[in-house]
């Protein structure tokens, strides 16, 4: 009996259980480690916040999905790997040896190397603490007026921003929304014409913006920025970045810089044959990608097709990652811009599109 163990519920790993439950692999036990028992599609997570989905209608249930691939679902954490032994270790200190292993493990912006940033700021993952940290601010907010600010100009924080302003105004209660980053402008790779339609919607809604400005200190009501400014803010949303668990370098695979997991185009270690990896643990040496959820859904089924081939004693199948990705940008209503390389649209009609696209999506799993 071959051991395959999936570290992580992301967007890769739920289509390879999915695929596992439509055609199983004779003579391998598959068992999936997760702290949680629900994964967010990252696609829909704004307009969660912003009111439009219920938190069943943009959560996969894990729980479901590993029943359905008869896996044994591990309700724990990886704390680390010991890649000589093949050995996972968790947190509640079970160890679980393996003879393939992949790695979906998602990231966290990485705030807590700025002063405060524990104590005080909000990063938007893990989802979940995000998403009771915004409870919690919505109870607030009925008190107060508060102070919202984010750090990051890239689409996760600009449409986290929205959709927050958004169901706070429909609500009926007021507050002053912000967005910092050290970038020269916000939704740096995107084209011009996208960015002009996104400083539309954010003036129009009166969401100040600060651009090449670097946070270094969070404090009590403010944030304090390098050159000295103090910027008031009750709550400090953290949605820039990417990083992953210090065991991952720890455990002797092959990363790159920032710590990320150098995978070739077979989504496979470069280090060690047995271990794979995707989505935002992940970076591919010669394709690299933003850490976007678009790019670990495109992974998800060559992963689950190589790691069925590993398996099986088979040829594996080399995974090329689209030059461009089609972004849809929601602005906290049922309106959104449409980014495709240089190509920009915007209107109801595309968060109409996008709904359908994401509806879609999560389809695939409910329905197993």
């Amino acid at each position: 009996m071959k051991r395959l163990v999936l570290v992580g519920g992301g967007h890769s790993h739920v289509e390879v259980l999915r695929r596992w439950a439509l055609q199983p692999l004779p003579g391998v036990e598959l068992t999936l480690i997760s702290p949680d028992r629900f994964t967010a599609y990252s696609g829909m997570l704004p307009g969660l916040v912003a009111g439009h989905y219920t938190f069943e209608q943009c959560h996969i249930d894990l729980a479901h999905l590993a029943a359905a691939a008869r896996a044994r679902l591990i309700a724990d954490r990886a704390s680390a790997i010991d890649v000589r032994e093949r050995l996972t270790r968790c947190e509640s200190g079970a160890t679980l040896s393996y003879d393939l292993l992949s790695l979906d493990i998602g990231s966290t912006p990485p705030i807590y190397e700025i002063a405060g940033a524990r104590e005080h700021g909000v990063p938007v993952k893990p989802v979940d603490r995000f998403l009771a940290s915004w409870e919690a601010m919505q109870v607030a907010a009925r008190e107060r007026s508060l102070s919202v600010l984010t750090v990051g100009g890239g689409a996760g924080g600009v449409e986290l921003t929205l959709s927050m302003q958004h169901r706070l105004r429909a609500a009926g209660r007021a507050g002053n929304f912000g967005i910092v980053t050290d970038s020269d402008t916000i939704l740096p790779g995107h084209a011009a014409g996208v960015r002009r339609r996104m400083l539309r919607v954010l003036t129009a809604r009166g969401v100040a913006i600060q651009v090449r400005s670097r946070v270094v200190a969070v404090e009590t009501g403010f944030a304090r920025l390098q050159d000295g400014t103090r910027l008031p803010a009750d709550v400090v949303v953290w949605a820039t970045g990417a990083s992953v668990p210090d065991w991952v370098r720890a455990s002797g695979l092959a990363t790159d810089e920032h710590g990320f997991v150098l995978v070739n185009e077979n989504l496979q270690s470069v280090s060690h044959a047995e271990v794979f990896a995707a989505g935002d643990a992940a970076t591919m040496i010669g394709h690299p990608r933003p850490k976007s959820g678009v790019y670990a859904v495109r992974q998800g089924p060559p992963l689950a097709e190589n790691l069925r081939r590993v398996l099986a004693g088979q040829k594996l199948e080399p995974y090329f990652p689209q030059p461009i990705a089609l972004a849809l940008i929601s602005t906290g209503d049922k309106y959104a811009i449409a980014s495709w390389g240089p190509l920009a649209w915007a209107g109801e009609w595309v968060w109409r599109w996008k709904d359908h696209i994401d509806r879609r999506f999560m389809r695939r799993y409910a329905q197993l």
